[in-house]
């Protein structure tokens, strides 16, 4: 069959200068008229049907097709042709064919044009969009320059030059005032394709930033000589960073301040005046904390590795300095360092040591009957419960100063005897309020804890699932539970087997 073709040469300048000046594919232009036209064919030969438009790429000729597809059985008048039917009109047609008809050139009225244009329009911002995403996909955690081309409450749109980008305003330096116009240096923290089309949202708060900045101001940093472990920031007002250098002869603090402090300075200065503390980073945490918490002067720090809990101690004319102002500067160290940190005054660890002190001595003297002389020497020697001393051979109590084999032996019987006591009462305790067996074996809860929960209703483990930190830590916090952070992790221990059941449930339903 001859093509019904309507010569258009305007139709290759139009895609030309599309694609030149959107910076798309020539071809997608083409393929946006193409849909376009069909468009308007099937607005005037009918929605239903199958119209098809191609314009040569060569000379811009356009052809305009109705096609219509052979089956076995028509589910589909408007699209569709029996076999039977099919071969009255030619032989050789076989089901899956098309039968391809020519239809008369098309004369655009207004709305058609109006109509048309948009189809393009679209198409051709969809394109610009694709592009745009698989431009910036690849480039998160690089730093961009744009110009700022809106500002309203919620955020700042950034021109990039090759597309637009965001700037919400919880990643906008507090108290920085951006106007139309102003170059603006930040990173690329994410990139998503959504339904409005690529959104790039840019950030000048992260910390990524910081060490992008740096990177790019330090060249032993962009070298991989000089690395940066870790930051810590207050947006606007202070920052600490810590760096370790693979080359011992190379000193990471000095090479990130520079000569003069110009590196350092560069990158406070695009940081609006924010505070920035570099720090040489330890494989040691205590030392590292020490260092993270200058210039305020450490006396001790007490390490709990299982909690990531460390306990700091300062001179009493020391703590503010510790603490810095409203708690600024301890709160970027253990943000630096991945520890909680606990700042003590001297005094304050002096008291709480003798108040844990006399706690301890009084337990020992009530439950196993002894005299304070010796509960003292039980705490001291570091006895923190019972079972320590009942799990402790006699030869190595008897080691003890003031202590000989007589003495040793009956405060270990004692000891048996008061565990032994304990755990049939715990037993007994257990069983009269009707707790699980799931939440009796709970892994992360002693026995005293569980009892406590199930004086509180909390008679299983589900039933502990169910609880928020807030509630755990009410029913625990006199039961060893520090904080509701540790409650949480708790709780999350306990739903643990929810998490598995609905893995399963998807793998089934697979």
């Amino acid at each position: 069959m001859d093509e019904t073709t309507i010569p258009r040469n305007e139709i290759i300048q139009v895609a030309d200068i599309v694609s030149r000046e959107k910076s798309i594919d020539r071809e997608i232009v083409f393929e946006a008229m193409e849909e376009a036209i069909q468009k308007a064919g099937r607005s005037r030969y009918g929605n239903d049907r199958d119209i098809r438009a191609h314009i040569d790429r060569k000379n811009g000729a356009i052809s305009l097709q109705r096609w219509t597809l052979v089956v076995e059985e028509i589910e589909d008048e408007s699209t569709q042709i029996s076999l039977k039917e099919a071969n009255l009109r030619d032989d050789n047609l076989a089901i899956g064919d098309f039968i391809k008809e020519n239809l008369p050139p098309i004369d655009f009225g207004r709305i058609a044009a109006q109509t048309a244009k948009q189809v393009i329009v679209h198409k051709v911002r969809e394109a610009e969009r694709e592009k745009q995403y698989e431009e910036y996909k690849d480039r998160v955690g690089d730093i961009v320059l744009g110009t700022v081309k809106r500002v309203d409450n919620q955020s700042v749109t950034v021109d990039l030059g090759r597309g637009e980008a965001v700037i919400r305003r919880e990643d906008c330096i507090p108290r920085e005032t951006l106007r139309q116009g102003d170059k603006v240096r930040s990173i690329i923290y994410d990139v998503r394709s959504e339904i409005r089309g690529p959104q790039i949202f840019l950030s000048r708060t992260k910390p990524e930033f910081m060490s992008a900045l740096f990177t790019q101001e330090v060249p032993e940093i962009y070298e991989g000589i000089i690395e940066i472990k870790s930051v810590a920031r207050e947006p606007g007002s202070r920052a600490k960073i810590s760096v370790f250098s693979k080359d011992t002869s190379i000193d990471p603090v000095g090479a990130c301040v520079g000569m003069r402090g110009a590196r350092v300075q560069a990158v406070v200065n695009e940081l609006q005046g924010e505070k920035i503390e570099i720090i040489q980073w330890n494989e040691n945490d205590a030392e590292f904390v020490v260092s993270a918490l200058a210039p305020s002067e450490i006396t001790k720090v007490v390490m709990d590795e299982e909690t990531k809990k460390m306990e700091v101690v300062v001179p009493d004319d020391q703590l503010s300095l510790a603490i810095g102002r409203r708690g600024q500067n301890v709160r970027l160290a253990s943000i630096l360092s991945g520890w909680y940190i606990d700042i003590l005054t001297e005094a304050e660890e002096s008291e709480r040591r003798q108040e844990e002190f006399k706690i301890r001595s009084d337990h020992f003297i009530k439950a196993l009957d002894i005299d304070d002389v010796i509960a003292h020497l039980l705490v001291a020697e570091g006895f923190d419960t019972i079972d320590d001393i009942s799990e402790t051979s006699v030869e190595e109590l008897s080691s003890l100063q003031g202590f000989d084999t007589d003495i040793a032996e009956e405060l270990k019987d004692r000891a048996i005897s008061f565990v032994e006591k304990e755990k049939k009462n715990m037993m007994n305790a257990i069983k009269k309020l009707g707790l699980s067996e799931d939440l009796v074996n709970f892994e992360y809860l002693n026995s005293h804890q569980i009892i406590k929960l199930g004086e509180n209703g909390v008679k299983c483990k589900e039933d502990l699932a169910n609880l928020d930190s807030a509630e755990l830590f009410d029913f625990l916090g006199e039961e060893g539970i520090k904080n509701e952070e540790e409650a949480g992790k708790i709780i999350m221990s306990a739903r643990a087997h929810w998490f598995v059941e609905e893995v399963e449930d998807d793998e089934s339903v697979e």
